[in-house]
């Protein structure tokens, strides 16, 4: 072999080893890059889900009460206004100082023990009477709420092995708690309440219902207002509009409006719809409306994607045979068309589901106890309450923050795997 051939040679493989090497890099970076982003979700998820998982449970405490009549209805006349007035919360005292066999003399001890159960512990007791009066003048075991503290005590949040002077529960505090807890009146159950109560000062007592009555509203009138408008826009541009300098304008714009940022919706939202039309602030239609008009422009890009995807043959196949344009529409392209179309629906719904500052800019941020009876009345989101949990200073709403997180991820999953099992229920190849 010649010494040119040998160089020849050489170089050649050379350059193929240079080659491999920057293939492997490069799927070396894809790996990282991979890696990375997995690694991101699983501190993200991790994160959520170890400060929120707690929340799902809840602590209570179990004690006889003593539904005195010369308390509740001294006149025994089980007249609504009368029991709801009543004084239950002595009622609660007197239970418990029984319960620990405090001293009545031990006035400092009688106060104190009122901080082991909720602020709302009379509240239960007069929704007790109210739903059944007859349990007036008789003594009951009753399930109380816990106070926050006692709830963070059980849960491990509150470290009771540091000094006195550093705990919110004090030693005698923590004394009682052993002691109804060594009796089995203490347990954790399941935390119901974070689905069916409503806003509350207090984190053991604050629940997602509200908002999650709210965000089904929105979502309804999301649904119903944008799909209809987003995919009649779509057919219109693609099949009927004139292709002038007007059509491009109104793509162009539609192209636009999908990377608008959301605070100008709920600024525009504020303007037309309450101060404009006067519609109710806080309103879940003020909500749904708003996100409607963000959501618009996904749909209707999706839909005319979804049908420039459906092949030419077939519209000249239809139209050929006799079939009017409408039935070329209705009879082949949309029904063609419906996995692209409910894919880019979801989408855009999960977009509307997560969003925050158009509602804030529209006053959802309120503080709502009852759940909304009409899509008038004030409301508030999902993301809106994960917003008001996040901004307060209790400790108790730093893992109820973390479960509502929790609570509209699996909204979102949901939302997501149903497009996914529309999307390839009506999926045709080609």
């Amino acid at each position: 072999m010649t010494d040119a051939a040998i160089k020849t040679s050489s170089a050649y493989a050379a350059r193929l080893k240079s080659r491999r090497n920057a293939e492997w890099r490069f799927r070396a970076y894809g790996v990282a890059a991979i890696t990375f982003c997995f690694l991101a979700i699983f501190v993200l998820f991790g994160s959520i889900i170890s400060k929120g998982y707690s929340a799902f449970k809840q602590t209570h405490i179990t004690v006889p009460v003593n539904f005195d009549a010369s308390i509740i209805d001294p006149d025994g006349t089980k007249i609504e206004d009368t029991l709801t007035a009543a004084d239950y919360q002595s009622l609660v005292k007197t239970a418990l100082t029984t319960a620990l066999q405090i001293a009545p003399t031990d006035k400092p001890a009688r106060k104190r023990v009122m901080d082991l159960v909720s602020h709302s512990a009379d509240t239960e007791l007069r929704d007790l009477v109210i739903a059944n009066p007859s349990i007036i003048g008789q003594t009951r075991e009753v399930v109380l709420t816990a106070s926050d503290n006692v709830d963070a005590i059980m849960k491990g949040t509150i470290n009771r092995n540091v000094p006195e002077a550093d705990r919110q529960v004090n030693d005698q505090q923590l004394g009682w708690i052993d002691a109804l807890a060594k009796d089995g009146k203490v347990t954790k159950d399941f935390n119901t309440k974070l689905f069916t109560a409503g806003a509350s000062s207090q984190p053991e007592t604050a629940g997602l219902w509200v908002a999650f009555i709210g965000t089904i509203y929105m979502m309804l009138t999301v649904l119903i207002l944008a799909v209809p408008l987003g995919v009649a826009a779509a057919i219109y541009l693609d099949e009927f509009a004139p292709k002038n300098r007007w059509t491009d304008l109104i793509e162009v714009n539609v192209n636009n409006l999908a990377a608008v940022p959301s605070i100008v919706f709920g600024l525009l939202g504020l303007a037309i719809f309450i101060n404009g039309f006067g519609l109710p602030r806080s309103a879940s239609l003020v909500g749904g409306l708003v996100l409607t008009l963000m959501t618009l422009p996904t749909i209707i890009i999706a839909t005319r994607a979804a049908i420039s995807s459906v092949p030419p043959s077939i519209k000249q196949a239809a139209l050929g045979v006799g079939a009017s344009k409408m039935q070329v529409i209705f009879h082949h392209i949309l029904p063609l068309s419906i996995p692209g179309i409910l894919t880019g629906t979801i989408i855009g719904l999960v977009r509307a589901l997560g969003e925050t500052a158009p509602l804030l800019m529209i006053g959802m941020v309120a503080f709502i106890i009852d759940p909304p009876k009409s899509i008038l009345e004030p409301a508030t989101a999902l993301p809106i309450q994960i917003y008001m949990w996040a901004t307060s200073a209790e400790r108790g709403f730093v893992e109820r923050t973390g479960a509502a997180t929790i609570v509209l991820l699996v909204f979102s999953f949901i939302m997501n795997a149903g497009a996914i099992y529309l999307r390839r229920k009506y999926e045709r190849r080609w």
